[in-house]
């Protein structure tokens, strides 16, 4: 009997184990799947919370970026006012060489390739004229003419230089007709040799494209 038995059960522990074994392969594809989901989960935090540094990185970045914008508006329009010259036009000071800077873009005084100011840049000028002679009497003044790099095509000019030239005689002649002493006066053409912006963009270019109105204060 107990033989018997014995026969009976090595068969069915065969077909037991034979039963399991596939549970057995399921449950090990799941656990390893569930490890490569883990992994997966693990890399995708890591790359958010290294984003969101990188946000705030930028977040900071940007808000430094507008503070120095900030003191930069302040400080202009402090000068523009301590200056006399007011707001409408941009006024710096170079404490080193001693100068207060007006810079005017020449889309406010001249039409493109032209040398003749524009009747509508008179107030402007008058202004400017105005301050000059109640505030700074005696002083020596440059008036510099600049150019963008786009070669002369369609003017009378020869190059960047002799337009840039013209434009800031042009003004010299308004402030001269406008009561300013000519002897305080001197006319400079730089043409495109002295950007302060890239000349690859439009908006480079307009910067590019000024007179300015430079006052010896000392």
């Amino acid at each position: 009997m107990q033989a018997s038995n014995k026969k009976t059960i090595i068969p069915l522990i065969g077909l037991i184990s034979i039963m399991l074994l596939p549970g057995c392969t399921n449950w090990k594809k799941k656990y390893e799947n569930l490890l490569v989901r883990q992994k997966n989960l693990e890399g995708r935090l890591e790359f958010e919370m290294a984003d969101k540094e990188r946000l705030a990185g930028r977040v900071s970045q940007d808000q430094q970026t507008i503070k120095e914008l900030q003191g930069r508006i302040s400080e202009r329009g402090r000068t523009a006012a301590e200056t006399g010259f007011g707001l409408g036009y941009e006024v710096t000071r170079d404490p080193s060489a001693g100068t207060i800077i007006i810079t005017l873009p020449n889309a406010i005084l001249f039409s493109p390739g032209k040398a003749t100011l524009k009747k509508k840049s008179s107030a402007e000028l008058d202004h400017i004229v105005s301050v000059l002679r109640s505030q700074y009497p005696g002083r020596q003044i440059d008036v510099v003419g600049h150019t963008d790099s786009d070669p002369i095509k369609k003017s009378k000019w020869k190059d960047n230089w002799e337009l840039s030239a013209q434009r800031a005689l042009s003004v010299v002649r308004y402030l001269v007709e406008h009561g300013v002493s000519k002897e305080r006066l001197r006319a400079v053409g730089h043409g495109d040799s002295q950007p302060i912006a890239s000349n690859a963009t439009a908006s480079g270019k307009a910067k590019n494209r000024r007179v300015e109105i430079i006052v010896y204060a000392r």
